[in-house]
């Protein structure tokens, strides 16, 4: 069983398959965090004695003893203003000025299966996970919590979520409702968080959990370029190979905030969930408000076992079922190859050369619709430009498909551009604020969608046109952040309700059209990266990773995505070089490894390319199609090189072990004969391995002497020596076998 309890120590443990949970229902009441690290059935409570400590007040009924106070005691979810004075969880008001809450134990029950967040995008269930529902109570306020817990035993994760629910008489204000605490009593730890900015998103930093509040947030409405929400904690001696990490990720899109505090006693508490700086939300008695779902894994075994749990997660019981059954399109997207200056006739020659190199899937992005000749306006007129389409998309459709090809289309249904037919007809369903001069990103305003009548306007809208052309994916864009949260359909009491309300719309249609058109591929995109998270991944299986297309950048860029995200969930495209965003010229070979990291195309004109890299654009397509399913079901890890190694390398295993592929890029020509030593990971050492091919780009080619085959103990302990590579931005890729002869060992994947 997943979920325990023993009345006699009063203590809740959660188990996975590694990993234990542990909380317990302390001597007033109230609910204690003991323990989240390595499995084991005892109970933790003897590592929490009493101790005074100044200035850390006592509960009432515990005075005497000056012992226990909830300024020290590891907390399972932390309100404000009653004794403990370190990251609050929950903060509200009520109308007769009641602040703060004292929150004790009710009832707690577990039931099989997973719990349901209704409106809200979650996790879902497995055979084996249970659910534990724990209540809370301030008996001042009335005021209720219900702490809810999915425990998924076999996949080593538990889902945390929190319903609030006003048990009062009167109305309140929440004003910060967190889904997750996690206190840590002892130990260092580091956090490690993603930072960037458009262009450049998820760089990873690692920096010392120190004495202070340390916080990765978002106030952007969106989770934003800037500050992914995935966070991990990890011991300082943590690598990709060993060591304790736990990772962190709400199922959010929105502003978020994860607070980490190291108190006076060293003791580290973590609190998650949605951003408070621009948020309230009014309850009236007896009603309820649910806070997002934080994904909670950890691991005993390093960064890399960390990030593959998070990827098998993600795929099995995030994304919709099926999303990464079958191989992905490979594409073409107009943008990079036309920008806004295109007519059906350049669009249908941009299809013929897409066909002829082996492309699978035509894109038609930006410019295709209204008066749309650049981004100033026209956004929200979702009709065909009438002098570049003339006759609609229909005619261009049915001669894109009759060229043996699938139709995609980028749209942008979110926002509305103010020189547009749509903001004449309905200026208040812009996010503006009354007497204010709005904010305008990229010329274009946001449109409300807390309001049920501005959701059904684009459900129909988009419904109609897929339903009226056979169109397979769907690129769906928003290129500004939110401001202005003023909604005209909200009375003033309600507006801090605005960006909350905007973001459970958005789920809302993105649910109604995903479910009525399961076979259309949905990608997601926000300026690129700007909204790469967890809660998209239920409606879009791929999200487009960066607008910047550079290789050497994509590097930096894919790989810190890797730690939490799984691969074949970003889209990756070769680009033109010199590069559109940066002025970079490399190699196409070596664009074409970065790129097959994850879902593969293309984002340049062919008529552009020369035959001789036409052939090479076409070997790219043929070699992807060999490796798609490895790429899209494989392990992946990112490999440690040397310090003074400029070597970016990463691989993927096969779910048998029988199968990787190794690819490297180097960043740098170093001015010596350095040769290349990479240790692989994740086979079976048991096995042998053969390499099946390798190819090098943008190096001159020489001769290699390899062994006939290596054990996996010699590709994993002593490694693989390839020679220099010179040149600028050369790379390599290197797949290997077992060899049919070996017996298959059951070797687990590697933690």
């Amino acid at each position: 069983m997943g979920i325990t309890f023993d009345p006699t120590s009063k203590t809740l443990t959660l188990t996975t398959r590694s990993s234990a949970y542990q909380m317990q229902i302390g001597p007033l009441g109230h609910l204690l965090h003991l323990y989240y690290g390595p499995r084991a059935a005892d109970c933790f409570s003897y590592l929490y004695p009493p101790r005074d400590v100044g200035f850390s007040p006592n509960p009432a009924a515990l005075r005497a003893g000056r012992g226990w106070s909830l300024d020290t005691q590891p907390q399972e979810y932390s309100a404000s203003l009653c004794g403990d004075y370190r990251l609050s969880s929950l903060e509200f008001s009520t109308d007769e000025g009641l602040r703060g809450a004292d929150l004790r134990y009710q009832q707690h029950t577990v039931s099989p299966g997973k719990y349901a967040l209704p409106g809200l995008p979650s996790a879902r269930g497995a055979a084996d996970t249970e659910s534990l529902s724990v209540t809370l109570r301030d008996a001042a306020t009335g005021v209720e919590v219900e702490l809810r817990y999915g425990v998924y035993e076999t996949d080593d994760f538990l889902t945390r979520a929190v319903r609030i629910r006003n048990g009062g008489s009167v109305p309140l204000r929440l004003e910060k409702a967190a889904s997750l605490c996690l206190d840590l009593p002892f130990g260092d730890w580091e956090l490690l968080h993603f930072f960037g900015s458009h262009t450049m998103e998820r760089q990873p930093e690692r920096v010392p959990v120190a004495r202070l509040i340390q916080t990765v947030s978002s106030r952007r409405g969106f989770s934003s370029h800037q500050q992914n929400p995935f966070v991990i904690l990890c011991a300082p001696d943590t690598t990709e190979r060993s060591g304790e990490s736990i990772g962190v990720m709400p199922v959010w899109s929105g502003s978020h905030e994860t607070s980490v505090e190291r108190s006076q006693t060293g003791a580290v508490r973590l609190v998650s969930g949605i951003g408070s700086a621009d948020f309230s939300w009014r309850l009236l008695p007896g009603e309820t408000f649910q806070t997002p779902e934080v994904l909670l894994s950890y691991s005993a075994a390093g960064l890399s076992a960390l990030s593959q749990s998070f990827h098998r997660f993600l795929r099995t019981h995030v994304a919709r079922p099926g999303a990464y059954d079958r191989p992905r399109p490979v594409l073409l997207n107009s943008w990079e190859a036309s920008y806004f200056d295109f007519d059906r006739a350049s669009i249908l020659r941009l299809a013929r050369d897409a066909r002829d190199l082996g492309v699978e899937l035509l894109v038609l992005d930006d410019g295709w619709f209204g008066s749309r000749d650049d981004d100033r306006r026209a956004l929200g007129d979702w009709f065909a430009h009438p002098r570049k389409l003339p006759g609609g998309l229909g005619p261009l459709i049915r001669e894109v498909c009759a060229l043996g090809l699938r139709f995609g289309l980028w749209v942008e249904p979110e926002m509305l551009s103010e020189d547009s037919e749509l903001y004449r007809a309905h200026p208040d369903w812009a996010l503006t604020v009354p007497g204010r001069e709005p904010t305008v990103g990229r010329d274009q305003l946001v449109l409300d969608l807390g309001r049920r009548e501005v959701r059904d306007w684009l459900y129909e809208t988009f419904s109609a046109l897929l339903r009226e052309h056979p169109i397979s994916y769907i690129k769906w864009d928003a290129n500004r952040n939110l401001s202005d949260l003023y909604s005209r359909a909200l009375p003033p009491e309600r507006q801090g309700e605005t960006a909350h309300r905007y973001l459970l719309g958005l789920y809302a249609l993105l649910e109604r059209l995903c479910g009525e058109f399961p076979d259309v591929l949905f990608e997601g995109c926000a300026g690129g990266g700007g909204r790469f998270d967890a809660g998209m991944l239920p409606y879009f299986p791929q999200i487009w990773c960066s607008d910047n297309t550079d290789p050497i950048s994509r590097l930096a860029i894919q790989r810190g995505s890797s730690y939490g995200y799984p691969p074949v969930a970003m889209a990756c495209h070769v680009s033109a070089s010199p590069n559109h965003q940066t002025g970079r010229s490399s190699p196409l070979g070596t664009r074409g490894v970065v790129a097959m990291t994850g879902a593969f195309g293309y984002e340049l004109d062919p008529a552009a390319l020369s035959e001789e890299a036409r052939e090479e654009v076409r070997q790219q397509i043929r070699r992807y199609r060999e490796l798609e399913a490895l790429l899209r079901c494989g392990d992946y890890y990112r490999l440690e090189t040397a310090a003074a190694l400029p070597l970016t390398a990463w691989q993927f295993v096969s779910p048998d072990r029988r199968e990787t592929l190794l690819s490297l890029v180097q960043t740098e020509a170093p001015p010596g004969p350095i040769p290349l030593h990479l240790r692989l990971r994740g086979l079976d050492p048991e096995a042998s391995y053969r390499l099946i091919w390798m190819e090098r780009f943008g190096c001159p080619d020489s001769a290699v002497a390899f062994p006939e085959r290596w054990s996996g103990a010699a590709l994993l302990h002593g490694g693989l020596v390839l020679p220099p590579m010179p040149g600028d931005y050369p790379s390599a890729r290197l797949l290997f076998r077992a060899d049919p002869g070996t017996p298959r060992t059951a070797f687990p994947t590697e933690r």
